[in-house]
């Protein structure tokens, strides 16, 4: 039996960096809950003082199929390498022809930049790049293949 699971980002602007990933996935902002116009309305409603409203946002895949996405405050900052990515997975497989596949890498690693991500390393694979190894604006790896 499977079982329905999300990640979770730790990370300081929990806003800023749900921004970045609703333009690198697609994804947009988890609508609030049943009953209630805004997030805002759901947080007065249940008591969360106002200090507390920029602790968390939350992303879901606008067609309900993919795991949604957590960004918690957390007070430290990130001080290693991460021991789980993201693989956008951009140029469509290995499967597309090498020239259309890089040809989406570089697209929508120039999209990635222009929202706040960083290219940290090109890989390649057989005399020709393969991947790239990007981080979010909190310093966050992921590839883009």
């Amino acid at each position: 039996m499977t079982v329905r699971w999300s990640l979770t980002f730790d990370c300081a602007e929990p806003r800023v960096l749900a921004r970045f990933w609703a333009v690198a996935l697609g994804y947009i902002e988890r609508p609030p809950p049943a009953g209630f116009a805004s997030w805002e309305a759901w947080f007065t409603d249940f008591g969360v003082p106002e200090e507390e409203w920029d602790d968390g946002a939350y992303l879901t895949d606008p067609e309900g199929v993919l795991p949604s996405l957590s960004f918690l405050k957390v007070p430290e900052n990130k001080v290693v390498k991460n021991r789980l990515h993201l693989d956008i997975q951009a140029g469509g497989g290995r499967e597309v022809a090498w020239e259309m596949r890089w040809e989406r890498v570089v697209e929508a690693v120039a999209r990635l930049t222009a929202a706040g991500a960083t290219v940290l390393h090109e890989y390649e694979a057989g005399g020709r790049p393969d991947h790239i190894v990007m981080a979010d604006p909190e310093g966050n790896e992921f590839c883009v293949l």
